[in-house]
């Protein structure tokens, strides 16, 4: 192991400790206000859902990082290899659909459009959540299914000495499992992209849309609503643009895009 690679999954088990930290308090937090009572408040469900996946998720990432550096012969087994992937796939899988419908329950909740499909979607989100998770967990399970069949081979590439290891073999390989392995992933995270993306948008735009009025309308002092609104917008802006690079270094890894230990999925990984 380099030491750009040993420095990259030291960053990464940093940043999962501290990951691990923020969103144990937001879980526990969330949990309490559900303790005692019959019925969870949608917004309280997907927080839940989402931090949960996310303190799980980070968690792993942590225990990986630490077999890679203590145990990398270990780790890239055949065996240990597709249970890694597999468990990875699914509970990234499951944060990105939580993420979305956080986006989509905020765009519901906060907008103000008038038409009539966002008017029932408004009257009945809080019915409609429960199964939204449910059907999160039922596809972020069948997405990772395909990685228990082991559908692609690169874990043959990892297995041999650096020395012994064909270029042209792994590139061959690679490009023998991708066509598959893209589907699977598209399937998997387009649709939560798509969702995350346009509730966030249409949430920037009625919010940017009422915080003109409201500068229209300002009498020149400062107005505490105002500033709460542009804030609301620069949260939903950072939002969306941390989770669209999360996307994208998901798919990365997935893909297999970049050869195990190359600078490209390390970067991938520190910014996941």
């Amino acid at each position: 192991m380099t030491s750009f690679a040993l420095l990259c999954l030291s960053i990464a088990i940093i940043e999962s400790l501290a990951g691990i930290l923020g969103n144990g308090i937001i879980l526990a937090a969330s949990s309490s206000s559900c303790i005692g009572s019959k019925t969870w408040p949608p917004y309280d469900m997907i927080m839940i859902s989402l931090s949960s996946s996310k303190f799980i998720l980070q968690s792993w990432t942590t225990l990986d990082s630490l077999m890679t550096i203590f145990y990398e012969n270990f780790l890239y087994t055949e065996n240990v290899y597709v249970v890694a992937k597999t468990i990875f796939t699914f509970l990234n899988y499951s944060s990105l659909w939580f993420g979305a419908w956080l986006s989509v329950f905020y765009c519901i909740k906060v907008a103000s459009f008038t038409q009539s499909f966002f008017i029932w979607l408004k009257l009945r989100i809080a019915r409609l959540v429960p199964w939204m998770l449910l059907t999160s967990w039922l596809c972020s399970f069948t997405a990772a299914i395909p990685f228990t069949w082991d559908v692609y081979s690169v874990h043959e590439n990892i297995t041999a000495p650096s020395s012994m290891t064909n270029s042209s073999a792994w590139t061959t390989t690679r490009k023998d499992n991708l066509g598959l392995l893209i589907l699977i992933c598209n399937a998997g995270v387009a649709m939560p992209l798509i969702l995350s993306v346009f509730s966030s948008v249409l949430l920037i735009q009625s919010l940017w849309i009422h915080t003109r009025r409201m500068q229209n309308n300002a009498s020149g002092f400062r107005d505490p609503s105002l500033e709460a609104h542009m804030k609301a917008i620069k949260s939903v802006c950072s939002f969306l643009f941390l989770y669209i690079i999360y996307f994208i270094c998901v798919l990365v890894i997935l893909c297999n895009i970049f050869a195990p230990f190359s600078n490209g999925e390390l970067i991938c990984v520190v910014l996941i």
